[in-house]
């Protein structure tokens, strides 16, 4: 079976019984962390995958990745264990992408991305937060990303759309405008 399709299905059972316990932001929080985990320690998915790890020791590894030392909220000790136990574990990031994806369409959360060459004050981005805000009608998830690559200005990536106004962006748009004008020339 496909594994978007097997990591939705177990996203939306997750999303419908945590909704049902009231405990959808914690469960979402927790999530989110895991989903970080997986990203900031890739070695995490093949310590997963390893079957000469017991369930427990799987299970131990998947609560410290969501909640670190804190309490685990019961619903996702529930939930990884059923994972555990239909060894569903392979697909769990995939399953806490799914997971943040209906949770933030259910409560209008856009997520936004802004990258800059240099740190971004935080009273900025909580302006930039309010103003994309109130222009899409949802509530904004702004993550900040410094790239020097850029060189100067930013790069604001949000539901698919991107606005680049990057320093590295409109040189590369002069470069290539003096190379078509020479081309034509020559």
């Amino acid at each position: 079976m496909d594994i978007g399709i097997v990591s939705v299905r177990y996203a939306k059972a997750l999303m419908d019984y945590v909704g049902k316990t009231g405990a959808e932001a914690q469960v979402y929080a927790e999530m989110e962390q895991l989903e970080r985990s997986f990203r900031l320690h890739p070695q995490l998915a093949s310590a997963l995958d390893n079957p000469l790890r017991s369930r427990e020791e799987k299970r131990q590894l998947i609560l410290l990745a969501a909640v670190g030392e804190a309490t685990p909220s019961q619903e996702l000790g529930r939930f990884i264990d059923l994972l555990l136990q239909n060894g569903r574990e392979a697909i769990l990031r995939f399953i806490a992408l799914s997971f943040a994806d209906l949770y933030r369409k259910r409560h209008h959360i856009a997520v936004a991305r802004l990258t800059t060459a240099v740190p971004v004050r935080p009273e900025m981005v909580e302006r930039i937060r309010q103003r994309a805000s109130k222009l899409l009608h949802a509530t904004m998830d702004v993550q900040t990303e410094v790239n020097p690559a850029i060189e100067g200005g930013f790069v604001f990536d949000v539901n698919g759309y991107r606005l680049d106004a990057s320093v590295a962006t409109q040189l590369q748009r002069v470069r290539q405008q003096f190379v078509e004008k020479n081309r034509r020339v020559v």
